[in-house]
């Protein structure tokens, strides 16, 4: 089923993100999944009130240079952790690098192509948007899936 289009100019009302609930040491945190971004990455603020003390879990970074709209991003370092999917059928970990950076504005972890595609991630964007984890496809999460209820790591 397809939306109604929108009037003339306000073609920029109707998009929608895609963000969703996930938790990092076991922390509920908003996350992106953007297929325009390469790398996973987050602000240093938003690391800093979901998860106090995380400059001293860090991996460095070095000869690489971020853009964002064409816009010069600065990256701290790389944080080396898991990300975890909340599901009540059984929750999905990842085991990710996540680039920290000075100036990123967003308030939520962006969660990059490169982890889309290992952990076969797709996003649908029917009438009711949801994504799949892996080759079976049977993980189906709705976006701003809530922590309760929550089993089993896969």
């Amino acid at each position: 089923m397809c939306k109604a289009k929108p009037a003339r100019g306000k073609g920029y009302t109707a998009g929608v993100s895609c963000v969703t609930s996930v938790l990092m040491n076991d922390i509920e945190a908003q996350g992106n999944l953007d297929t325009g971004a390469f790398c996973t990455c987050v602000d240093k603020d938003y690391l800093q009130a979901i998860l106090p003390g995380w400059n001293n879990n860090l991996l460095p970074i070095e000869g690489v240079q971020f853009t964002s709209a064409s816009n010069n991003m600065y990256h701290l370092s790389i944080l080396d952790t898991n990300l975890v999917f909340p599901h009540p059928a059984g929750s999905i970990k990842m085991n990710t690098e996540i680039v920290a950076m000075d100036n990123c504005t967003s308030q939520h972890i962006v969660i990059g192509n490169y982890y889309l595609n290992i952990y076969g991630i797709d996003i649908n964007n029917h009438k009711d948007r949801y994504f799949t984890i892996g080759e079976n496809k049977r993980q189906i999460c709705f976006f701003q899936y809530s922590k309760t209820n929550i089993t089993g790591i896969v």
